[in-house]
């Protein structure tokens, strides 16, 4: 237990990513005043194609390059104004990040999307997914790799102090896990991908953080969290929502393997928000329910919105960031 634990130290709470907004200053100083023991790099893609999650990734890929089609993000010959649109946008953020993470000396949390839901969701010249194609995947993973392995260098530089986190997004890996991914017709779905294949290319991704901690996330149901935990992922995000009780006896392995849960507790949408005990109350319950020790959930659990909030209100998000940090305070101090 004590050394995947202590390989990402206890974090009460943290966001996943995105916020509304167009305000790169704005969204900085809301991620690194809510969670000042573990702030993130916003994501702001009302700002349009390039600060979405596909698009922004593929601006970090190293020697393939993408552009907006009518369909989507197409894999294209030389970067063109939608690349250079999403790294001007990253260079914004970073700048704002770095004028609000002065002197911080503890965890700072950067996403990027996965090789998996980057390959269901970025197009080949015929128009079908990068995912019908083994080898353009095993480019794009290899090409993701070493853009992951500039900008974690480029935050360090900006960030001197810091101990980066790195948020892998995979919310289609389900989905690509199941043959479920569909063809550009509609009508048809991509074979599943073979399990060892998914898991070593999540791994190879992975191993570019030096041995740093790696996050990966997913707001879809049914997370595969066996094979996240084998294929290195020092820490698991999911909308728990979502959990039912086959999820158990994963989870359960996972907590006793040392493996972090960031519990998406708090809903990513404008709504009511329960009193923060009754937010995690959930959490209690299954900790019960799997016979963990009460003592250990504010060691093995972050607790963080269910989801990225990019579909909500400015006011809304930063209610959700306070109502995360107040929930991991009552989990905290009462974890029975």
């Amino acid at each position: 237990m004590a050394r995947v634990l202590d390989h990402l130290p206890p974090a009460p709470a943290t966001g996943i990513g995105s916020l509304p907004g167009t305000d790169a200053r704005e969204a900085a100083k809301a991620a690194t005043g809510s969670f000042e023991d573990f702030p993130h790099l916003p994501e702001l893609p009302a700002r349009g194609p390039g600060a979405d999650m596909i698009g922004r990734t593929a601006g970090l890929l190293v020697e393939l390059y993408a552009r907006v089609e009518p369909s989507g993000w197409r894999i294209g010959d030389r970067p063109g104004r939608d690349t250079r649109r999403a790294r001007s946008w990253l260079g914004e953020d970073l700048d704002a990040l770095e004028e609000f993470t002065q002197g911080h000396e503890g965890l700072l949390k950067v996403q990027a999307v996965g090789p998996w839901t980057l390959a269901a969701s970025l197009e080949l010249r015929n128009g079908e997914a990068a995912l019908s194609d083994p080898g353009a995947c095993r480019d794009l993973a290899a090409s993701l790799a070493e853009g992951l392995r500039l900008h974690l260098d480029e935050v360090r530089r900006r960030v001197p102090g810091a101990r980066l986190v790195l948020q892998l997004d995979e919310p289609s890996l389900t989905a690509v896990l199941r043959g479920q991914v569909k063809t550009a017709s509609g009508y048809r779905t991509h074979r599943a991908v073979d399990r060892q294949v998914v898991e070593a290319t999540l791994r190879d991704v992975a191993g570019v953080h030096d041995g740093g901690p790696v996050v990966v996330h997913s707001c879809a149901p049914d997370v595969p969290f066996a094979l996240l935990r084998r294929a290195g992922a020092a820490a698991v995000s999911f909308d728990f929502s979502l959990l039912t009780e086959r999820d158990d006896e994963a989870i359960g392995e996972a907590v006793e393997a040392g493996t972090r849960l960031f519990a998406g507790v708090v809903p990513a949408t404008d709504g009511p928000l329960s009193d923060p005990a009754g937010s995690v109350m959930g959490v209690r319950t299954l900790w019960r329910r799997l016979g963990l020790r009460p003592g250990l959930l504010p060691e093995a659990v972050t607790v963080t919105p269910a989801c990225g909030l990019a579909g909500a209100s400015p006011g809304y998000a930063r209610s959700a960031y306070a109502h995360c940090v107040r929930a991991a305070r009552s989990l905290a101090d009462n974890p029975e």
